[in-house]
């Protein structure tokens, strides 16, 4: 089959000052051995040396340079200018592991049903060296009510899935969590596969790790928003960062028995309209978790 005879995949990569990060980011796209792929680069009228990087993939890739509002604007700018059947988004940190955009194109042709596709990838750290497995789940719209188990880097979206709940480019920290929720609630499918198709890198650059107070709040911001509750595991974490502030990824996060009845008022707070909810679960989660550790 030619190039041209197969589905067009337009993959989109935001990027602010990640000059560190990008030749690799860039050259794990390129490097794919599907041929047909689009790649949009939407830079954030970056300082750092990016501009020089992209400009010396001219013909390989387009880039754009502008002031954005962020990485969801960023990529959502990217996506409206985009004609692929299927759409992807690797951050400028992240990269594609080999046969990654096949993979993802191969089970779309043979599931003609799946809108979303995702797989298995690694957390890396600002070296590249692998720190461990990401935690993904197989789908349940249910699960996703208390955690975002989809890794973002290997995911594949239909263009046709997409455009009904687009990114929201005021959502500028968890939207990947935002847009997994919107399409779960418009009944959009997704399937899990068990193939490793992308890296996902921790570092103490990384949104999640140096705004970590600011990530809990938009996180938790939206569950409240979509499901009208914060489940106990995010109040718990939220709590914990507040007393200790230890990142919970490169510094785990620490039980106590301290921490936990601190989180009761948290909670309860947060979930005011749903006071027996949280409390019946902040007491069945938080006696069997005591026995656990004794």
């Amino acid at each position: 089959m030619t190039p041209s005879a197969l589905p067009l995949v337009s993959i989109i990569t935001p990027t602010y000052n990640m000059a560190k990060y990008l030749t690799e980011t860039i050259e794990s796209v390129l490097s794919q051995d599907y041929p047909n792929i689009e790649y949009i680069v939407v830079d954030g009228a970056s300082t750092d040396g990016s501009l020089d990087i992209l400009e010396r993939y001219q013909g390989r890739l387009r880039y754009f340079s502008e002031p954005d509002r962020g990485p969801s604007d960023a990529a959502w700018k990217g996506f409206r200018q985009a004609r692929g059947e299927i759409f992807a988004w690797l951050n400028a940190d992240d990269t594609f592991l080999p046969g990654a955009v096949r993979k993802g194109v191969e089970y779309f042709q043979a599931h003609p049903e799946t809108d979303v596709v995702y797989g298995e990838g690694w957390w890396i750290d600002e070296s590249g060296a692998t720190i461990g497995r990401y935690p993904t789940l197989p789908f349940d719209a249910k699960v996703l009510e208390r955690d975002c188990f989809i890794c973002q880097p290997a995911s594949f979206i239909r263009a046709t899935a997409y455009r009904r709940c687009e990114l929201d480019p005021s959502v500028n920290r968890s939207f990947d969590y935002d847009l997994w929720i919107r399409m779960a609630k418009a009944g959009i499918s997704f399937d899990a596969i068990p193939q490793y198709l992308a890296n996902s890198r921790m570092h103490t650059g990384a949104k999640t790790i140096y705004e970590r107070d600011s990530v809990f709040q938009a996180s938790m911001d939206l569950l409240k928003r979509h499901y009208g509750y914060i489940p106990l595991p995010w109040i718990f974490g939220y709590t914990a960062y507040r007393l200790d502030h230890r990142d919970q990824f490169f510094e785990p996060l620490r039980y106590s028995a301290w921490k936990y009845l601190a989180s009761l008022p948290v909670g309860l707070w947060y979930n005011r309209g749903k006071p027996l909810r949280f409390m019946t679960e902040w007491l069945v989660k938080g006696g069997s978790e005591l026995v656990r550790r004794r």
